[in-house]
Order: structure tokens, then sequence, then C-alpha cells
């Protein structure tokens, strides 16, 4: 028999501001924060997928990491996210490769996060 699907997904990541982070995906991107534990801070990101954010020492950077998140008006956060001031490094594009349109930018805790549509949903 195979396991059934998890319920829920959390990525944590390591922030060394939990402030500025809040500010940034509270403020920003308007996430709703399901949970303050003190040093860690959840946000909803879709139904049910969190970005939690901590301040542990013994946590990985964010070297190498893209959050990622998926939205059929990618054009409509490319505009909103410009018009509060976050610094994006190219309007969206087409990646043929993917048959994806998406763009990139920074939080303040200097993880590379993306916007992004699929030209075929993945399910």
């Amino acid at each position: 028999m195979k396991p059934n699907l998890f319920d829920q997904c959390v990525t944590f990541l390591r922030t060394d501001n939990l402030d500025r982070t809040t500010q940034f995906y509270e403020g920003i991107l308007e996430l709703p924060m399901v949970r303050d534990q003190g040093t860690c801070r959840i946000y909803k990101s879709c139904a049910n997928s969190y970005l939690g954010f901590c301040t542990h020492d013994e946590a990985p950077h964010a070297e190498g990491i893209i959050l990622t998140l998926v939205s059929d008006d990618v054009a409509r956060w490319y505009q909103r996210l410009k018009k509060k001031g976050v610094e994006i490094t190219a309007p969206p594009l087409y990646n043929p490769k993917y048959q994806i349109y998406h763009f990139f930018f920074k939080d303040p805790n200097d993880y590379t996060l993306e916007i992004q549509s699929f030209d075929a949903p993945l399910e």
C-alpha cells in the first residue's frame, strides 16, 4: 500500500533579521503569518504550503536556494512588486526550455525568489 501524500509543506529558512523579513513577507508579498514562535515565523504561501523563517545559527545560508511562487498572473505580480520598490533584475520573460513565464528578485535575507507560471499546470 502506498503512503498518502503529506497534508502540508513548510520550508524553513534562516534569517538574521526577523523583523525585516516580516516587513517583506507581510508588507510586500502580503502573505498572512499563521504562527509566531518567537524565533520563527510561519507564513501561508498557498493552500497547504508555508514558508517559515527562523533565527537559528546552525541553518544553511541563502546560496543556491530559490523560492518559487506559482501564479497565473506573473505580470500583475511584477507590477505590484515594482510599485512597492522591490528591486527586480529583469522584467518577466518566457523560458521556452522549461515552458514557464517568470522573473526573479531578492528578499531581505538575500534569498532569490521567483514568480512563475507554467504553460501546463503541474496537476
